[in-house]
């Protein structure tokens, strides 16, 4: 099969090179990051405290009429076309980035002790928790996070969590290797703001960079890479780490369903859109 995102076929895509090995020796994983932009921990965290936070979402998303009852919950079959409202300031966003099995799995010790040990102080854990669900033929554009939370530290780390087993037919994410050193397109695209330049932003592309995966290929290197993802794996990325999600090509119509939880050291600063206990998000 041809893997794609927003219909554009990869003309390379490999695999995502686990970083387990090193767990216990910080300053190899710090290296790994500076380097790749990255860190993929396979079976990383329980997979059945990770089942919990899915389907508490899932019985909300039922409840909602977003979830076929014809099928098992668990199978998260689509029900018509309805965009999912997981982001934003609706009152039902509110509720399902608020479930407690989420903001457990946001705050699990597991993860926490890794960015501790990875960072070597104590961290900050952004209040507002970014719940993703990608439909049938729906995908994410390639794009720098700082774009979208860059008025703290550059420090600043995404763990892009699936909340269920996702391989590749299901639109899983990927990770331009290397796109942490592309200098020019961080000085440029990656400083810009989404909700202050938005002059200078296609407003078509959501603050996306492209919605073509080879573009930034041709342009600046870098190799595309994405897994077969399972319950409990995590793959973290830098602020500069380009990244976009293949198309959900899924033959049974299944809503691949992820978590962006972010984490930074405490002693320096945060974007304020996102910590507090009414974050204002691109809306303040």
């Amino acid at each position: 099969m041809k893997w794609c995102s927003h219909g554009y076929v990869f003309q390379q895509l490999d695999a995502l090179e686990p970083a387990n090995g090193w767990l216990n020796q910080p300053d190899v994983l710090r290296k790994q990051m500076a380097e790749d932009g990255y860190l993929y921990l396979t079976d990383f965290l329980d997979p059945e405290d990770v089942l919990k936070a899915r389907t508490e979402l899932l019985h909300k998303l039922f409840e909602h009429g977003f979830i076929d009852p014809a099928f098992p919950l668990q199978d998260a079959v689509s029900l018509g076309r309805k965009r999912l409202p997981l982001n934003g300031k609706s009152p039902l966003s509110e509720t399902l980035r608020t479930l407690p099995a989420l903001l457990a799995l946001s705050q699990h010790p597991k993860l926490m002790g890794f960015f501790e040990a990875f960072l070597g102080a104590p961290i900050l854990n952004y209040d507002y928790l970014w719940l993703r669900a990608a439909r049938i033929g729906e995908a994410t554009g390639c794009h720098y996070d700082h774009v979208y939370m860059g008025r703290g530290t550059d420090q600043l780390y995404t763990s892009w969590i699936p909340l269920g087993d996702v391989p590749r037919v299901e639109g899983p994410l990927a990770i331009l290797a290397g796109s942490n050193h592309f200098n020019f397109l961080i000085q440029t695209y990656g400083q810009l703001d989404v909700d202050r330049d938005k002059d200078k932003l296609d407003p078509t592309l959501h603050g996306w960079l492209t919605l073509n995966p080879n573009e930034p290929c041709h342009q600046y290197g870098g190799r595309w890479l994405t897994s077969d993802f399972h319950l409990g794996d995590v793959l973290i990325f830098t602020m500069y780490t380009l990244h976009c999600s293949l198309d959900n090509r899924s033959p049974e119509n299944r809503v691949r369903l992820s978590i962006d939880i972010r984490k930074q050291l405490a002693s320096e600063g945060a974007d304020p859109r996102w910590v507090g206990e009414n974050v204002v998000g691109h809306d303040g």
